[in-house]
């Protein structure tokens, strides 16, 4: 199934939204550090047969939205951006699924606006002592020595993305090199990797300080890969203690990238969990 491409005002640019199906109950599909909207391509479909509208969104900054340099790329303005998008999509509520760093922006949107999000789904998202995860505290840490690479023309942003991503699946079989390549794409040239870079450093723990992930008051699923090596392997249930009423579920021997390596029981879940028909047949 294709997506129906859109372009969304959000204030400051527009973000690159690929909408699967129309008419269903929407679900809206936020990627995290180092993707983009391209990590739903199997999940999104197999939400719109089962009478869903899923509407998988490039994060400001990602993918093909709009990056100005002088915009804020961090959880909490990322949380305005998704809320301005849901408003010019004419989306009064939503089931808001996040991974990863896209995970922390739909708590931070459930928390601060809660009647936007009628259901939660959170996939290895990062919270507390984990904002920022470990690949972007690393980044964070060697901006500098980056930096001095690109001075000198040495490969870019591809030994990152490339290190990123096989470290975000259990087994490298689910990440060749023709899918980091087209991961890599928004971040080619030292223009992309110096952008790269400051998506890195406009992740900190300071946007989640305000959001008390305790008052959350939304169905909430929290799908957990447990091959994540960028996060605490307690942050789950952390996660599941913090927020009322919440179900943890664990995919052992899947990593972070869940869309990528289970994405058809990645699909089941969220369908059951919103109550939909129509369930998808894992291979």
């Amino acid at each position: 199934m294709d997506a129906d491409l859109l372009r969304i005002p959000v204030g400051p640019g527009s973000l690159h939204v690929e909408r699967y199906g129309h008419g269903g109950a929407p679900i809206v599909l936020v990627h995290g550090f180092g993707t983009c909207s391209f990590l739903w391509r199997e999940v999104g479909p197999a939400l719109a047969v089962a009478n869903r509208t899923a509407f998988a969104i490039d994060l400001f900054g990602y993918g093909e939205s709009d990056r100005p340099f002088d915009a804020q790329f961090g959880i909490a303005a990322q949380s305005d951006y998704l809320d301005h998008a849901l408003t010019a999509l004419r989306l009064s509520r939503a089931t808001v699924v996040g991974i990863d760093l896209g995970g922390a922006v739909a708590m931070h949107l459930a928390f601060n606006r809660p009647e936007r999000v009628e259901r939660l789904v959170l996939i290895n998202a990062i919270a507390f002592d984990d904002v920022p995860a470990d690949d972007i505290k690393t980044m964070q840490r060697n901006t500098a020595r980056f930096a001095l690479r690109i001075s000198r023309g040495v490969l870019g942003a591809a030994p990152l993305i490339r290190e990123l991503l096989e470290q975000s699946v259990a087994d490298k079989a689910n990440m060749p090199d023709g899918l980091i390549a087209r991961y890599l794409a928004p971040y080619v040239g030292d223009d992309g990797l110096n952008h790269l870079l400051a998506l890195g450093r406009s992740v900190t723990d300071e946007d989640m300080l305000d959001a008390d992930l305790g008052l959350i008051d939304c169905p909430t699923l929290i799908i957990w890969g447990d091959q994540d090596p960028f996060v605490s392997p307690k942050l789950g249930d952390t996660l599941a203690d913090t927020i009322p009423g919440s179900r943890l579920v664990r995919l052992p021997g899947t990593g972070r990238l869940v869309p990528e390596e289970a994405p058809d029981t990645l699909a089941n879940m969220i369908l059951e969990f919103v109550g939909a028909a129509g369930m998808v047949r894992a291979e």
